[in-house]
This record gives C-alpha cells, sequence and structure tokens, in this order.
C-alpha cells in the first residue's frame, strides 16, 4: 500500500540542515544590522515610513518596534528583544547579538555533525555557570548620588552623544531621587515628561513641581503667583443639563426667570464656597499668600470671572494623571466636593507662573516642599532631537531604579563577558562528553559584546580582546574596553557600570530562544487559506 501522507501538499516545508540554515541567517542578519549600534560610539540608523516621516535613533528597542521584520524568525527574536526592555529597560540590541551569535558558534559544530540536542544542552549547563559567575562579579553600591549619576552615565552615552547624555545625567538622578522612598517601590509614572520644542537640549531640566501644558482661561486672571496655595479640585463648575429628562411649565416670564436664577446660583453657591476658602486662608498672618485651583472638570465663564475678581488662577480640563501627581507633589487632596473646605486640603507651591510658546501655554507649579512627583522638561530645537531625548530618558530612568532595587551593579564596558569566558574555558574541563562542545560555544559568543564595542570605536577586535584576556589573566581583576585609547582599563575606576537584572535576563532569554531555534528542524509555512480551493 502506499504511504498516505496527511501533509498539506501546497504547505513549503523546511527540513533539518536548511530549517537550521533560515534560521541562523535570519538571526545572524538581525544582529548584524543592530551589531553597529552597540556601546558609547555605535552609530545613527534613520527610520523612514510611508508617510515620510524620519526617525533617527540608535536605540535598539525602538528600532525593532518600528521596523517591519517580515522574517518569522528575525520577528521571533525582534519580539523577545522587545520583552527584554518592557521587563527591565535596556539590553535589547545585546540581546540581539548574542542570540546571533550563539546560533553562529552552534552552526560551527552542527556542521560537523554534532547533534543540536547536545548544543543545547551545553547551552543550559553554561548559562547555569555564567549566572553563578554573575552573581561574583556583582559589586554592592549605597543609593549615594556620585554612584547613581556614573550608573545613569553608562546607559545614557549609548542611546545619545556624550553632551545630550550628560545633560539628563543629573536630571535623570535627582528625579529618581526625589521620588525614591527606602522599602518602597518607586513608580515611573510620577515622572511627567513634558516636550517643548524651543531652545537647545542644554535648556532641559528638572522642575520639582508640575507643568501643566494649559494655562488660565480668563484675561483677568494673574499670570504669576507667589507663595500660593493649591486647591486640586475634581467638580464641576458649569451649568449642566440634569441627567433625567423633564419638562417644565410655565405660567409667566417672571416663573422662569426664577428658574433660571436657582439653576445658576447651585453654580455660584459652590464658587462662593471657594472664594470664602480663599479669604479665610489669605488673611493675617498668610496675608500675603495668593490661591490656585486646578480643576479637572470645567469651570464656565461666569465662574470664571467670580474667580479672576478675587484673584484668584484658575486651570479647567487638568489630565486625570495630573490630578494625582499635583497632589503628591504640592501636598493637599483632591477634593471631590466644595463642603467642608479646610486649609489642610490645600497644596503649597512658591511659584506658579504661565509661559507662553507660539500659541501653547504652559503653567508651572513649582517649589513645592518635599515633592513626590516631578517633571522633566525637555527642550530641543527639532523633533527628531525631542523624540532622541525622550526614548534615552526612560532608559536612564529604568537604569537607576534597576541599581536601587537590585542594591547592586555589574562592572561594564565589556568585562562580564571577559570574566566569563575566561570561567567557562575553565569550566569546560570538568563537563563531560560532547556537551562541553556547547559550553565552549556558549563562552566563544559571550565575547561578540566586547568585540562589538571595540569595532564601533574603531579598534581592532582581535587586539583588543586578546589584551583584555591577557590582563584579566595576570591581574584577575575585571577589565574592560577604553574606547578612547582600545587599552584595557577597570570599569570601576572610571564609574562604567552594567544593572544586574540586565544581565541576568540577557543571558536567561538569548539562550532558551538560541536553544530552541537550533532544535527547530522542520519549517512548515500552512495557513488554513493554502487548503482552500484556489488559495494561495
Amino acid at each position: 500500500m502506499s504511504a498516505i501522507t496527511t501533509l498539506n501538499p501546497k504547505a513549503e516545508s523546511a527540513r533539518q540542515a536548511q530549517a537550521l540554515a533560515i534560521n541562523i541567517s535570519a538571526a545572524r542578519g538581525l544582529a548584524e544590522m543592530l551589531k553597529t549600534n552597540l556601546g558609547p560610539k555605535g552609530t545613527m540608523k534613520m527610520l523612514v515610513s510611508g508617510a515620510g516621516d524620519i526617525k533617527i535613533t540608535k536605540d535598539g528597542c525602538t528600532l525593532l518596534h518600528e521596523m517591519q521584520v517580515q522574517h518569522p524568525t528575525a520577528s521571533l527574536i525582534a519580539r523577545a528583544a522587545t520583552a527584554q526592555d518592557d521587563i527591565t529597560g535596556d539590553g535589547t540590541t545585546s540581546i540581539v547579538l548574542l542570540i546571533g551569535e550563539l546560533l553562529k558558534q552552534a552552526d560551527l559544530y552542527i556542521s560537523e555533525g554534532l547533534h543540536p540536542r547536545i548544543v543545547g544542552e551545553g547551552f543550559e549547563l553554561a548559562k547555569k555557570e555564567a549566572l553563578q559567575i554573575l552573581d561574583k562579579c556583582k559589586i554592592p553600591i549605597n543609593n549615594d548620588r556620585e554612584t547613581l549619576i556614573q550608573i545613569a552615565r553608562t546607559s545614557l552615552r549609548t542611546k545619545l552623544s556624550m553632551e545630550n547624555a550628560d545633560i539628563l545625567t543629573d536630571i535623570v538622578v535627582d528625579a529618581i531621587l526625589a521620588l525614591n522612598e527606602p522599602g518602597k517601590p518607586t513608580d515611573l509614572n510620577m515622572v511627567e515628561i513634558m516636550e517643548m520644542q524651543h531652545r537647545t537640549e542644554g535648556d532641559s531640566r528638572l522642575v520639582r513641581g508640575i507643568v501643566l501644558d494649559h494655562g488660565g482661561r480668563h484675561p483677568s486672571m494673574p499670570k504669576a503667583l507667589k507663595n500660593a496655595f493649591v486647591l486640586t479640585l475634581n467638580v464641576s463648575l458649569e451649568y449642566e443639563k440634569t441627567e433625567v429628562n423633564a419638562g417644565f411649565f410655565y405660567k409667566n416670564a417672571e416663573e422662569r426667570d426664577r428658574l433660571v436664577t436657582s439653576e445658576r446660583k447651585f453654580i455660584d453657591d459652590r464658587v462662593q464656597k471657594i472664594v470664602e476658602l480663599k479669604r479665610k486662608v489669605c488673611s493675617g498672618d498668610d496675608k500675603n499668600k495668593t490661591f490656585v485651583i486646578v480643576n479637572q472638570k470645567g469651570i464656565d465663564p461666569f465662574s470664571l470671572d467670580i474667580l479672576a475678581k478675587d484673584g484668584i488662577l484658575a486651570l479647567r480640563r487638568a489630565k486625570r494623571r495630573n490630578m494625582e501627581r499635583i497632589t503628591l507633589a504640592c501636598g493637599g487632596e483632591a477634593m471631590n466636593s466644595v463642603e467642608n473646605l479646610t486649609k489642610d486640603c490645600l497644596g503649597f507651591a512658591e511659584d506658579v507662573y504661565e509661559h507662553v510658546l507660539g500659541e501653547e501655554k504652559f503653567t508651572f507649579i513649582e517649589g513645592c516642599k518635599n515633592p513626590k512627583s516631578v517633571t522633566v522638561l525637555l527642550k530641543g530645537s527639532t523633533k527628531y532631537i525631542l523624540n532622541q531625548l525622550k526614548d534615552a530618558l526612560r532608559d536612564g530612568l529604568r537604569s537607576i531604579t534597576n541599581a536601587i532595587e537590585d542594591g547592586c551593579v555589574i562592572p561594564g564596558g565589556g568585562a562580564f563577558e571577559i570574566v566569563a569566558h575566561h570561567a567557562l574555558t575553565q569550566y569546560k574541563e570538568q563537563v563531560k562528553g560532547r556537551a562541553r562542545l556547547g559550553v565552549q560555544a556558549f563562552a566563544e559568543a559571550l565575547l561578540i559584546i566586547p568585540k562589538a564595542i571595540a569595532q564601533n570605536a574603531g579598534h581592532d577586535q582581535q587586539e583588543i580582546i586578546v589584551k583584555l584576556q591577557h590582563e584579566y589573566t595576570t591581574s584577575k581583576i575585571p577589565v574592560g574596553i577604553d574606547i578612547t585609547t582600545g587599552e584595557a582599563m577597570e570599569p570601576k575606576s572610571l564609574g562604567i557600570y552594567d544593572n544586574y537584572r540586565v544581565k541576568k535576563q540577557l543571558i536567561h532569554s538569548s539562550t532558551s530562544i538560541a536553544t530552541n531555534l537550533i532544535l527547530v528542524d522542520e519549517i512548515l509555512r500552512a495557513g488554513l487559506s493554502s487548503l482552500r480551493p484556489g488559495g494561495q
């Protein structure tokens, strides 16, 4: 009887050596493209959308998000790399390089007849050993400002030019130190990022308070206030239609006027209670104090007029996320009713002023006593620069948060990879059987990180690796690459640090994905549409 095949006859299939070659070429292709981005001297990529919008970046996560990756294997690696960014905030380029290099090294042995399963077992053994080496390389840190600045600088210089990175470094560290409370997780949503296409990047600064992207809505309201009480409200101060549809019949015009007056009085009474609170708190010893209202709901023109006459600055329709930030920055409480208003529900800010930029208005609330929410004001002459700063800023904030939560860092500049390569080469002697070849492949693959950093800085990669290995063998001190001179340097003395959790996640993810890809021995491309008559 002839063999019966259940395989869809229209499906495309690639088997064994061919399937492996497809996976390896996809991984290496993606790695080669991102390789030039790695490190402080990495080059930029320009992305052009279908509409002609241009984005210039060297951030691996942004590139992989924005690029349309068609190849299924490359798409899988890109998704794993962006997941790395979601979890730890960094290491996207490194994970793509490491997966590509692991597959390249595995291919050398598989092409000589070694079974992929044995290479996979060697990778798993090497991964466990590498994680133990990582724990030995940990450098404990005290959360002092100087150390955090070094950590932020290492992260930001790989994303931006040196000058821009150094400007953002201080901003990022001060923002995290303002939010950080020992024993509590740091909520990065409490750092508002406000962009102003105006002046240069050097004018970017940290505002210890809140910047709102709108201003007062009445011409008579004050534009700048000193020593202001801040009332945060979620109360409608405008005439609204009733929720219940009802009809009213009047006998005469006076009755209609009385109804209109009573409807208006309902809103006026609310406004009057706020005005009375202002007069009460801005009297006696506090008579030089001023008053600001930030309302999440609307304020109608009549109400604005009453508030303006009393010298109150009122902002309406504030964003919901800013309501929480304002109370954290200035103090006080967000009130949902105007009943029982007291001085305790008010926040305080030393400086509240309006800044007009073209047709846009910004309101700055600064000089808060102990802000637990801050704003990073990014300035730049073009949209490209602002986008670049914004992407880098997020990574910088995450790198410091990671370091604080880990309580330790790893020496940077390729130092960990040199240490791990040396230790894994010695560990290989303890592994029995052919799995030691997988350990050897893993050790060689780790060197792609220092090689790429050296190559992007314009140095000879083989020469640098030999120098670093020789230096580490003789001194037993972790050494990285000095990208300026091309010599070995001690990262600790120059303050070049990597995040512990980024390296840990990197080793975990890249090993599991590379192992899965080398174990693929058949690729089938078949959807349900190919089974239909006339399906492609």
